[in-house]
């Protein structure tokens, strides 16, 4: 069920984030989420999440969704998400060390991390703009 991947996701990431800032964090966005292949009802389910890239307080955290078939052995990458964290200070965002990354995996997603982030801030312009336009008007009363 997707849903309820997703909140495994956000808690898992804001784990995440929370360990990197050493402070509190909000979910800003769930940026993308990939559903690669199905994990079935036997499969055993591991969750990797760690900050990949950083603005001056927010984190974009990867998350790795990992299916294992425990009887054949076979382990399969089934969903995979970035969600954006902000650190909060005293009510207000704070800011955050950056990224040191150390595996290939790591150094590609630091590299692609400043476009991902130009990326969510056209996005976040577009979604006020949409915002704009949008009613409160409540269908069920028409």
């Amino acid at each position: 069920f997707g849903g309820k991947l997703l909140a495994e996701i956000d808690s898992i990431a804001s784990i995440a984030a929370a360990r990197h800032s050493r402070k509190h964090c909000v979910t800003a966005s769930i940026d993308s989420v990939d559903f690669l292949t199905p994990i079935h009802q036997a499969d055993s389910v591991c969750y990797e999440a760690f900050v990949c890239y950083t603005g001056k307080s927010s984190m974009e955290v990867f998350v790795k969704v990992i299916a294992e078939n425990l009887l054949a052995g076979e382990r399969r990458i089934a969903a995979t998400c970035f969600i954006t964290f902000v650190a909060i200070k005293d009510g207000k965002p704070s800011s955050v060390p950056q990224v040191l990354p150390e595996t290939q995996e790591e150094h590609w997603l630091h590299k692609t991390g400043l476009e991902r982030a130009e990326n969510r801030k056209k996005g976040r312009l577009k979604s006020k703009e949409m915002a704009e336009v949008l009613t409160l008007s409540k269908p069920w009363n028409i």
